[in-house]
């Protein structure tokens, strides 16, 4: 027969065990799950309104960061029509993307490139042309000068059903300037043509385009001058250097 002093023995190391295994498994469950997120507060709906950033590759890069910076469980929505980004979120989420988007909704820094055209015959300098366009850091620009030529798709000039296209001669200038890095480096892309001959018959003829092109990149300094590339004239002496200078706008 059982004491009472083993059955009370007994009934100590029970409720000992069972302590020892709850704790144990607290312990493996939070070391499987991780630790238990906070409590999910009380929300309250803002919009940001972007000032600075417009074009949809960068609201979408800003989207990512602002979700990348705040609690996932928080409502994210960019409005393009808008331009803007509505978020429905805790306080401290709030006043998190408020401080991301202060730093990244930034004015961008307004540029005047200008190209030079130096024309060379020989050694001998013998003209300049001068091209200017205003662009803003990080956006892509386009200038274009010069004439269209018509081709003739169909059959004869003479017929009235014949078909003309028209292709672009002159000069073409493509820039982007990006100054992320505190310097202005600026991508371009520099391309001349033109007619080598007019041919004029009673039969329609393409005619002959000649072609120049420079594509690189360089590092500006402001108000200086720089040499980025040239461009030969196939068949002479003639060659022209390409000059770029940059000048700040909003400093």
């Amino acid at each position: 027969m059982i004491s009472a002093r083993s059955h009370m023995s007994f009934i100590a190391g029970f409720a000992l065990a069972t302590v020892l295994t709850l704790n144990a498994f607290a312990q493996t469950s939070e070391t499987t799950l991780g630790p238990q997120r906070p409590p999910y507060g009380p929300t309250i709906t803002r919009v940001f309104h972007l000032k600075n950033i417009t074009m949809q590759a960068e609201a979408n890069e800003l989207l990512m960061a602002l979700r990348n910076n705040v609690d996932p469980r928080d409502h994210i929505t960019l409005v393009p029509s808008q331009n803007a980004i509505i978020m429905k979120a805790p306080t401290e989420s709030i006043d998190t993307a408020e401080k991301v988007i202060s730093e990244l909704d930034k004015p961008r820094k307004t540029y005047r490139l200008i190209y030079t055209l130096i024309d060379f015959a020989g050694t001998k300098r013998v003209g300049d042309q001068h091209y200017s366009m205003v662009l803003v850091s990080g956006q892509h620009a386009i200038l274009r000068q010069g004439d269209k030529i018509p081709i003739f798709t169909g059959a004869t000039p003479k017929d009235l059903q014949s078909q003309v296209s028209y292709i672009d001669i002159g000069m073409n200038f493509e820039a982007t300037i990006d100054d992320a890095a505190g310097v202005p480096r600026l991508k371009t892309k520099v391309e001349q043509s033109s007619v080598v001959e007019d041919r004029t018959s009673a039969l329609a003829q393409d005619p002959i385009i000649r072609q120049s092109i420079f594509e690189g990149s360089a590092v500006l300094a402001p108000g200086k001058p720089l040499t980025i590339g040239s461009l030969d004239i196939a068949g002479t002496t003639r060659r022209i250097e390409i000059q770029a200078t940059i000048e700040l706008l909003n400093p």
